[in-house]
């Protein structure tokens, strides 16, 4: 029997005694086979258990090498030595061994074959054995019918446990490398040979860091000294090194298993749906590789089948593979194949895309990587674009911006190396980086990218081009964005044009184009023109793409947000639910659009006072927007905004102002000086600071918001009729009514006029006008204005709303003032 060279056993107490189990269980011949690549710790887990178990047998332990001669020569020299058994020289070998068996010693017995590969050399003499006796045999193979307990790494806890346990002199190296130490252990794949030579390594050169072993590793991997059969010691367990340990399986497949294990090892560290594998060598039956990975592969434990139809090589295997491709002839065109797969199952997955596409696609995404990042060179230059714009698509469409980003810069850098500076794949990427930027709120950078990508676009395919108006369209939604509404409009007619003379009518981008012009329209206060061309883009959607498509939840929302802007809160609510539930079901619970449409539901909500109703799901929106854009972001400043306005709403008055303040600072790092959201910001701090009767900080706010306003929006915008509402009610409560009433007639007139007579907003300028013929003592001028105000408000906003109540207060103070003076 060897001696035990593990330090301290750990993390196989649960195998221990699945093993002891599986021993008791088979009566009769209980052989149990525990199986797994070299280096797994079979004969270790072996040795331990008769270690453990040694009073359970009785009759004895006998430890037979199968590796090393014949098992028959060795028990008969067992029997004799230990056991005083002289079994007649002139029986053949089969008869001295059941000689030995019938006339051993009393009590159950332990059989161990250490390193079995090949079953019928051993089994003849086990076939007469009696039930007390028990087999136990380590192999690298399946063994067929004999009852198995299939040995895998260690778990990552068990793994660092044993490192720990090699370096019990200096612990303090795991302690301070902690985090390095875990990296050394997934480096090894948790593979306890491998952790148990780079242990014992550590614990001889104890200068060495855990940092320089771990680059050592991955500079040399199988090659790196420490994983060298030079490096065993004399009280280890095993007898080769990783290399070694591998070679041997290596040696035992056919050219065919070699082919497919190099395949395999071409693919990331991560679990290998088969169909990817089958469709890398298309003129192999599909039958046949089943034959090589199930007999083979599988047989010899170097590949492990983690689920159905998918399979992983363990990372050291995968290095050795690696290692053994460089000399196989076939390798160069592997790696091509490769490439060309896994870039084509991914190249289709849009800029939005769904749940169940990206549910679709995550298995091929770790090794959409590996050829980005190490076989790139193998890819052709038509798919070159699409090995890193898919793995971008795939984190962006989650509102992974961060992980997305480096994908898009190594394309742009990558595309201009191999095609040249001027190319439409330069363009895209161009386009899809500013894009990337553009949601990330990082603006002076995306706007560079944006014109360089539509002047490269038209230099090299010319004005009339789909690319042409997909770049016009994403620079005019940048503009949009900011709030520089003249430079955005003829880009979006340009696009919208192009796009209907190229693609026609019915084409999803026309939609698109739609819709992006409506809601520029919506931006400006032009409801009028918005509502017939959103509806146009829901229809036509809805027409292309089915009810359920992530367009469609847009359109659904951008159209609930124009009956919400005209105070039609009816008809916005139940298009903002169906938004909601249709953008959670496509995209799941965690993204960006999931937010916004919280967001946007929520405002409904406070525009309604159903403050119990918003408030759950503005925090939740911020939240979210949180977790996935991080804290410096322009939709979390809106919705720092937003749940502020819910608190001002409701007299939450110190709660509201250090989110507004967060808003305003936040907007001003990220959008600049002048922006239409910094305008707003500097307004809702004015109102707060009015509604507690700070004019004095109040009034210097409203000032500045007006003037960024109409500077940024133009004099006819419902931004500008607000502002100049809201001045003017803080005029009116400091007694300035020369000052408030024409603001007040102005913001009345510019509402009427932008709104429409039943505007909620149009009631607020009624009432606040009324108010200050009120406080004047103008009661016939007040009275019909509060009438009116009272009526739209009713009709709007329903009886029990706050501004409703609100209104029928103030006419009720009114005539009662009246009353009293009669």
């Amino acid at each position: 029997m060897p001696l035990s060279g593990v330090v301290e056993f750990v993390g196989r107490e649960e195998e221990l005694q699945n093993l002891h189990q599986l021993l008791q269980d088979n009566k009769q011949v209980a052989i149990a086979a525990i199986a797994g690549m070299g280096g797994v710790g079979k004969t270790e887990l072996a040795l331990q258990y008769t270690i453990q178990q040694r009073e359970t047998y009785k009759g004895g332990l006998c430890w037979l090498l199968a590796k090393t001669g014949d098992v028959g020569i060795q028990v008969v020299q067992f029997a004799r030595t230990q056991l005083d058994l002289k079994p007649p020289e002139d029986f053949d070998i089969l008869a001295q061994v059941q000689y030995c068996w019938r006339r051993w010693c009393e009590g159950d017995v332990l059989l161990v074959l250490d390193d079995v590969s090949d079953y019928e050399e051993v089994k003849p003499y086990l076939q007469s054995l009696s039930s007390r006796f028990k087999v136990l045999m380590t192999t690298r193979q399946n063994l067929g019918r004999i009852a198995q307990l299939s040995l895998d790494v260690l778990q990552p806890e068990a793994a660092l446990e044993l490192l720990r346990s090699l370096l019990k002199e200096t612990p303090e190296r795991i302690e301070r490398e902690l985090a390095l130490a875990n990296q050394l252990c997934e480096w090894l794949g948790y593979l306890p040979l491998g952790v148990e030579l780079v242990g014992r390594y550590l614990a001889r050169k104890q200068d060495l860091s855990l940092t320089e072993m771990l680059r050592r590793l991955e500079n040399k991997r199988l090659d790196e000294r420490s994983l060298s059969k030079s490096m065993l010691e004399a009280d280890m367990t095993a007898q080769r090194g990783v290399l070694a340990a591998f070679e041997l399986s290596w040696q035992e497949s056919e050219d065919d298993d070699k082919q497919l294990g190099c395949l395999l090892s071409l693919f990331a560290a991560a679990p290998i749906p088969w169909k990817l594998v089958e469709q890398c060598l298309p003129e192999e039956d599909a039958e046949d590789l089943e034959e090589i990975r199930d007999d083979s592969l599988l047989n010899l434990h170097l590949l492990q089948r983690k689920g159905e139809g998918v399979y992983q090589l363990h990372p050291l295997l995968r290095q050795f593979f690696q290692y053994k491709c460089i000399g196989l002839e076939k390798a160069e065109k592997l790696k091509r194949s490769l490439c060309r797969v896994v870039v084509a199952v991914v190249k289709d997955i849009p800029q939005t895309p769904t749940l169940k596409q990206i549910t679709d696609v995550t298995p091929a995404i770790p090794h959409l990587a590996e050829v980005a990042k190490n076989l790139i060179q193998y890819v052709s230059d038509d798919y070159l674009i699409w090995a890193f714009t898919s793995n971008a698509r795939f984190y962006s469409g989650q509102g992974l911006y961060n992980q997305a980003l480096p994908w898009y810069e190594q394309c742009l850098k990558v595309t201009k190396k191999r095609l040249g500076e001027e190319h439409p794949d330069v363009a895209e990427s161009l386009n899809n980086l500013a894009t990337l930027y553009d949601s990330q709120g990082r603006y002076s950078q995306a706007e560079p990218l944006y014109i360089q990508a539509l002047a490269l676009y038209r230099k090299l395919l010319g004005e009339e081009h789909p690319d042409v108006a997909l770049s016009l369209n994403n620079l005019a939604y940048f503009y949009n964005s900011q709030g520089r509404y003249s430079e955005a409009e003829p880009l979006y007619i340009q696009a919208l044009a192009l796009y209907r003379k190229l693609l026609g009518e019915e084409h999803p981008d026309v939609a698109l184009s739609l819709n992006n012009l409506a809601f520029l329209y919506e931006s400006q206060g032009r409801y009028s023109q918005a509502e017939p061309i959103y509806m146009q883009a829901l229809a036509l959607r809805r027409k292309l793409l089915g009810e359920e498509h992530p367009d469609v939840a847009q359109s659904l929302n951008n159209l609930a947000g124009l009956y919400d802007s005209q105070g039609r809160y009816s008809e916005a609510e139940p298009l903002y639910i169906q938004a909601l539930a249709l953008y959670r079901k496509l995209l799941g619970e965690e993204h960006p659009d999931v937010a916004l449409s919280l967001n946007n539901l929520a405002t409904l909500y406070n525009s309604q006072g159903r403050y119990s109703q918003a408030e759950p799901l503005f925090i939740q929106a911020l939240a979210l927007y949180r977790k996935l854009l991080g804290e410096e972001h322009p939709h979390v400043a809106l919705s720092l905004n937003n749940l502020a306005v819910l608190y001002d709403s409701q007299g939450r008055y110190s709660e509201a102002e250090l989110l507004y303040i967060q808003a305003l600072a936040l907007r001003h790092k990220l959008l600049g000086e002048e922006h239409p959201d910094v305008a707003l910001s500097l307004n809702n701090l004015a109102f707060l600071y009015y509604s507690q009767g700070r004019y004095s900080q109040a009034e210097p706010l409203y000032i500045q918001a007006l003037a960024l306003y109409r500077k940024l929006l133009g004099e006819e915008h419902p931004s500008v009729a607000r502002s100049l509402n809201n001045l003017a009610g803080l005029y009116n409560f400091q007694g300035r009514y020369s000052e408030a009433e024409p603001i007040h007639i102005q913001a009345l007139a510019l509402r009427r006029k932008l709104l429409g007579e039943e505007h909620p907003d149009v009631a607020a300028s009624l009432n606040n006008l009324a108010k200050l013929y009120y406080l004047q003592g103008r009661y016939t001028e007040a009275e019909p204005l509060y009438l009116q105000a009272l009526e739209i408000c009713k009709q709007r906003l329903g009886v029990n709303h706050p501004w409703t109540v609100k209104c029928r207060e103030n006419l009720a103070n009114l005539r009662d003032h009246l009353s009293l003076e009669q």
